[in-house]
């Protein structure tokens, strides 16, 4: 996502904050699910609501695509109600060794970001596998 204009980093950075705030996160895991640099601190975190972008980190921006598609995956699983999104984030899943999906990224880093979309979009599993088809 780099080459993002100014506002449209702003807007991205709110929409991020929306669905994390739905989700039900703390302004700690918030940091930690997506890597935000270690000078950001847990009371700084609302000022990515109110006008200022997350910083230009490549790794956030990758964690940021991740929470994106495990979004759209989720709009797929449930496209009629959209607070099934965040109970099935917040509920222990038995693929996850009944962990909820939330405790799995925050703890987990990338690869329980990874391991998320994975269950919620089975292209971006076959993708992970190297098994691209080339057509």
């Amino acid at each position: 996502m780099p080459n993002l204009s100014a506002q449209e980093r702003l807007a991205l950075t709110e929409g991020i904050m929306r669905m994390l705030d739905h989700w039900g996160l703390s302004a700690g895991e918030v940091i930690k699910i997506l890597a935000l640099p270690g000078e950001v601190r847990s009371r700084q975190v609302a000022r990515y609501r109110n006008g200022t972008p997350f910083p230009d980190d490549p790794q956030v921006f990758k964690r940021i695509e991740y929470l994106i598609r495990i979004a759209d995956a989720l709009r797929t699983y449930f496209p009629r109600n959209p607070e099934m999104r965040a109970i099935w984030m917040r509920r222990g899943n038995r693929k996850f060794g009944r962990k909820a999906p939330l405790a799995l990224m925050v703890e987990g880093g990338e690869s329980g970001l990874i391991r998320v979309l994975s269950h919620l979009d089975c292209t971006f599993a076959w993708d992970c596998t190297g098994s691209k088809a080339k057509y």
